[in-house]
């Protein structure tokens, strides 16, 4: 496969001269100042504090913010381009943004006052990460059965409960916290909090110890009397499921720019490494099996990465694309996989050590199909929106 080949799975016409500039200015921040680093990231289960200033000096970490609260002011598609280059070199990098950028700042431009919106977009935009803590130990794929609660005393909120699987939680300084303020009205009681690591009564606690994006940190969150300001509920009391659930529509798109991302990724190390790799007198990639293989794999990137940016372009239109979203989301999750266990494959015993960059991308690859909302769950919003 030449190197004019490998531009089938990089499709320049689909971008604007902006967004192609934008793109590769993130592409080369990923080679030159995340890759030296991926393997040990994953050793030590951490990305550094000063890998995450230099991605907020880049502007990836307020993409949708507007220039005058210090951000980017750019469209969704280009958090779409930022996730999918970080995630060629690293998926924990990648998510990190994702989550900044198509939960927090997203549910924040949207819900948030202007109070709100002069008090945290800025900082998000400067040094400040966020994270978005919907899900418990009961709550997963079912969301709204949520056991935290919010009990309301006037002039501020009481938040008690825990929250599991918070990605960026040992990063970040302001949570999107949802908790019942009426459990008797179910998911109508649900409110979305602003909450600060300094509030009383919050704590972060124990990070998880992952099979894969293990330098993305995932934690759990205490909150035992934790005080939270009135003016800190994010849109109404009541709404949150509302914010919740449009808001997780965007981050699935997000999710998917990682796995097309992680996929390119392993692709190209399959195809470097097989060019490279001698078996029975000519390179394994002389071999018409392989090469076969190799056109498969570029065929499904090429499918996966056009279903992630067509939902972002008709998030970006204001037209709807829930079913799109989650199209994007399960098959980029699988082609993920698909593709990072066929450059196990090429790569031999190689691909199954450490020494290797592609074991990692697999083990990246599983939590695709689960976080977000796991692939049936796609698949029941995919079938509904057909039969509705």
């Amino acid at each position: 496969m030449t190197e004019a080949h490998a531009e089938l799975i990089q499709p320049l016409t689909a971008l604007t001269e902006d967004e192609v500039l934008f793109r590769d200015s993130v592409k080369q921040f990923a080679e030159d100042r995340i890759r030296p680093h991926v393997r040990e990231m994953d050793e030590h289960a951490k990305i550094p504090r000063e890998l995450v200033d230099e991605l907020f000096d880049l502007g990836v970490m307020g993409i949708e913010i507007p220039e005058a609260h210090g951000g980017g002011g750019g469209r969704f598609f280009h958090a779409v381009l930022a996730v999918e280059e970080l995630s060629r070199v690293d998926p924990s990098v990648g998510v990190l943004v994702d989550v900044q950028n198509t939960l927090v700042v997203n549910a924040l431009l949207r819900w948030a006052n202007d109070d709100q919106k002069g008090r945290y977009l800025p900082a998000l935009a400067a040094r400040t990460v966020g994270a978005y803590a919907l899900s418990e130990a009961g709550s997963g794929s079912d969301a709204f059965a949520l056991a935290a609660r919010a009990a309301d005393k006037g002039d501020h909120f009481v938040l008690d409960g825990r929250k599991l699987w918070i990605t960026n939680g040992n990063e970040a300084d302001v949570f999107l916290v949802f908790a019942n303020v009426n459990p008797d009205a179910g998911y109508r009681g649900i409110t979305a909090f602003i909450v600060e690591r300094g509030f009383a009564g919050f704590a972060v606690g124990r990070k998880e110890d992952k099979l894969g994006i293990r330098a993305s940190s995932t934690c759990e969150l205490l909150l035992d009397g934790c005080r939270v300001p009135r003016g800190n509920v994010l849109g109404e009391v009541g709404k949150g499921y509302k914010v919740a659930i449009e808001t997780l529509n965007e981050g699935r798109i997000g999710i998917g720019a990682q796995m097309i991302g992680l996929a390119r990724g392993a692709l190209e190390h399959a195809v470097k490494y097989t060019k490279e790799r001698r078996q029975f007198g000519k390179a394994v990639a002389d071999f018409q099996g392989v090469q076969f293989q190799l056109a498969r794999a570029a065929v499904d990137v090429e499918a996966a990465r056009l279903t992630v940016y067509n939902a972002a372009r008709l998030r970006d239109a204001g037209r709807p694309f829930l079913a799109e979203a989650a199209i994007c989301k399960i098959f980029s999750s699988e082609v993920a996989e698909r593709v990072s266990s066929l450059a196990i494959n090429l790569f031999g015993g190689y691909g199954f050590v450490k020494d290797y960059p592609v074991e990692k991308l697999y083990r990246d690859a599983k939590i695709g199909q689960i976080y977000e909302g796991t692939s049936n769950l796609q698949l029941q919003t995919i079938a509904k929106q057909m039969l509705s």
